[in-house]
């Protein structure tokens, strides 16, 4: 099967998600594909399967969290974000990597920051008490370089304001500041949307 003709495949059972289950050994082994398109495709939708089957998905993690180490941009961003995913669904299951993810926030590529980024806020969804003291590492995201991570970074404050408020209110002021000062409209509102939601008026 050709690269192009592989990658529709996977496009089709990304839609098919009655077979999603049936299909992690299969989608597992493309993590060894010569193809990077085909590896990144893999390790998305795996991150997307186990979101729902983070138990099945399990052996695929340690293979996931390889890719960690990837010098292809692209790699390590999918791989944070399917460990993101497969975390929201079972923090137990991407706890050994947990600790490694924050390397990811410093990442010389703005993509793999955001995608840093998105992951947090995954796995806080459900497992919020294990941020409390790492939110100075979310803090220096509101101030970065890229648009695109800034208008995100302020996500992680709106998802642990809902949760655990105390973790967001010592960077209320700043988020005001922020959320007055900002060129962005986007940072903007989304700092407006984390203060919102710690229920401070």
């Amino acid at each position: 099967m050709s690269e192009s003709e592989l990658y529709k495949e996977l496009g089709a059972l990304t839609k098919d998600k009655d077979r999603w289950k049936e299909c992690i050994p299969y989608v597992s082994t493309l993590l060894n594909h010569d193809s990077v398109k085909i590896q990144a495709k893999a390790l998305w939708l795996l991150g997307e399967m186990g979101l729902i089957y983070s138990q099945p998905v399990q052996d695929a993690v340690s293979t996931i969290a390889f890719f960690l180490d990837s010098p292809e941009p692209l790699l390590r961003e999918r791989a944070v974000n399917a460990l993101g995913r497969i975390g929201r669904g079972s923090y137990p299951v991407i706890e050994p990597y947990w600790m490694g993810l924050f390397r990811f926030a410093s990442d010389e590529e703005s993509k793999v920051r955001l995608a840093f980024i998105w992951a947090s806020e995954n796995i806080a969804t459900n497992t919020p008490d294990i941020y409390e003291d790492h939110m100075p590492i979310f803090e220096k995201l509101l101030h970065d370089a890229d648009d695109k991570v800034r208008m995100e970074a302020p996500e992680i404050f709106r998802v642990l304001g809902k949760r655990r408020p105390g973790f967001v209110r010592p960077y209320l002021e700043q988020l005001r500041q922020i959320a007055e000062t900002d060129e962005n409209r986007v940072v903007r509102i989304h700092c407006l949307g984390a203060i919102k939601a710690t229920g401070v008026k």
